[in-house]
This record gives C-alpha cells, sequence and structure tokens, in this order.
C-alpha cells in the first residue's frame, strides 16, 4: 500500500481492488458475523485488518464479536479531544472487561489544531472542517498501516446502506468490512442482552447515536434515532466513510 499522503480517496476503484471485494463477497456470501470476522482477520485476500471503534451506543456489540475472534486485533479509536467524559470512561471500562489487547488511540495532530482550530469552537461554522481535521484526517493516517478496516455499519442505517456489502472497497488500495451489514435491531439489542453486554451510559438519558458532545443532543421519542447529530444541519456523517471515492454525507456513522 502507498503511503498514506499518496491515497487519492477520488481516484476510481482499480479493477484488482474490485476484483478482490468481489471475490471476498462470493466466498462470505451466505456466513454469518462471526465467520465474515474471522475470514476478514485471517483470509490472505483480506490482508492486514484493524477495527476501527467509537465506543458508542452501539459498538460493545462488534468489540465483543472481534474480542471472540481475536483479542489481539488492533482497535483505532479516535479521541477527537471533544468527546463525552461517559465515553473515555467507557472505552476504559470496555476495554478491561473484554480484554482488548491493541487499543490504539488516534488523535489530530497537535500542529493542525492548533493553527486550524485554535479556540476549539471550529464545530460552531464549520463541522465538515472539524470532523476532517479530528476525525478523518488521523484516522486515514493511522490506517496507512492497514490493508483494511472493519466498521460496524448496518443496511437498516439508511437509504446509502440499504445494499451494504460484507466487503467494500475503501478508495483504491483498501477495503472496508461490515460483518454486521444484514443484522436489524432487534438482532443488536438481543447480542447485548444475551452476553450481557454493559451499554454506553448515555443511552439511558436519550443518546440513541453518539459522538463529539458539542454536535450531540438527546433524541425524542419518535424521533430518527441519528436526528441527535449534528441536529439542524444537512449533516449525518462525520467524513470517515467514502463511496466511489467521493464522502457520505447521509447514512450513521
Amino acid at each position: 500500500m502507498p503511503p498514506e499522503a499518496a491515497i487519492d480517496f477520488s481516484a476510481p476503484v482499480l479493477p484488482e481492488q474490485a476484483e478482490r471485494v468481489a471475490a471476498l463477497n462470493d466466498r462470505y456470501r451466505h456466513h454469518g458475523a462471526t465467520s465474515v470476522l474471522e475470514g476478514a482477520l485471517n483470509d490472505p485476500e483480506a490482508g492486514r485488518i484493524s477495527l476501527v471503534s467509537s465506543f458508542g451506543a452501539e459498538s460493545v456489540v462488534l468489540l465483543h464479536l472481534v474480542a471472540m475472534v481475536d483479542p489481539a486485533t488492533p482497535v483505532l479509536f479516535i479521541d477527537t479531544q471533544m468527546l463525552f467524559p461517559e465515553t473515555l470512561d467507557y472505552q476504559a471500562e470496555l476495554a478491561e472487561r473484554l480484554h482488548l489487547q491493541d487499543i490504539r488511540v488516534i488523535r489530530a495532530n497537535p500542529l493542525e489544531l492548533t493553527r486550524e482550530d485554535p479556540d476549539s469552537d471550529l464545530h460552531q461554522f464549520n463541522t465538515d472542517a472539524c470532523c476532517d481535521l479530528r476525525k478523518t484526517r488521523p484516522l486515514q493516517k493511522a490506517l496507512g498501516d492497514f490493508d483494511g478496516w472493519i466498521t460496524g455499519r448496518k443496511r437498516f442505517q439508511g437509504a446509502t446502506r440499504a445494499a451494504l456489502e460484507f466487503f467494500e472497497a475503501d478508495g483504491p488500495h483498501r477495503i472496508k468490512v461490515n460483518p454486521l451489514a444484514h443484522w436489524e435491531p432487534d438482532d443488536v439489542r438481543a447480542y447485548m442482552e444475551e452476553n450481557r453486554l454493559p451499554r454506553h451510559p448515555l443511552v439511558a438519558r436519550g443518546y440513541p447515536s453518539i459522538g463529539c458532545a458539542p454536535c450531540t443532543s438527546p433524541v425524542a421519542p419518535g424521533e430518527d434515532p441519528r436526528a441527535g447529530r449534528w441536529r439542524g444541519e444537512d449533516k449525518t456523517e462525520c467524513g470517515i466513510h467514502f463511496v466511489d471515492g467521493k464522502m457520505v454525507r447521509g447514512g450513521g456513522a
């Protein structure tokens, strides 16, 4: 894989990349989440894989599955330095409880923070720029060491994910793995209950989707679960996901 600075997400997916993704989807099409995870972490076609986790409302499901398959899997946790204190506490709790062995905390470059957001108020007038600075760029740099990454995205999370496959291209060189693509909300709840997994403390306080504290608000009964993310803006994605070389602004993160 080329160095991160050389990756161009606007570039089309290379034919060999498309063939690689198609072969993986054909191989695991009728498998469940655990088998897809095992394949992603052990199949030579997948390459070196990490898990990217926000340690948010539903993150514990995928973290638990990964811990069962291989607790030494690298877990990339993006600390935007604007997260709820409850999220940081939850991250520490899950790391210990699930015996995750390789959690890597990813943060923005301090020099870039000083130059682009010296007063930590960029989110007040340009949320896309803030997400790019504090999430997208640090993550892309960290992913430079990997051939692919595991996400918790699911088909039910929005129209942009309605046809989500287990494996997909992420730019011209990397892949994304979506083991929970076919899960429904009831599957997530049942898995948490059956395995007695702790929920993020903010869920009980009306936060079904949890991001940075300044840009996340409680959700009223009957509202879309992601209505509290960037409320009042035409934005539902932080920008870490790309489809066909374009940043996705719809669907869940």
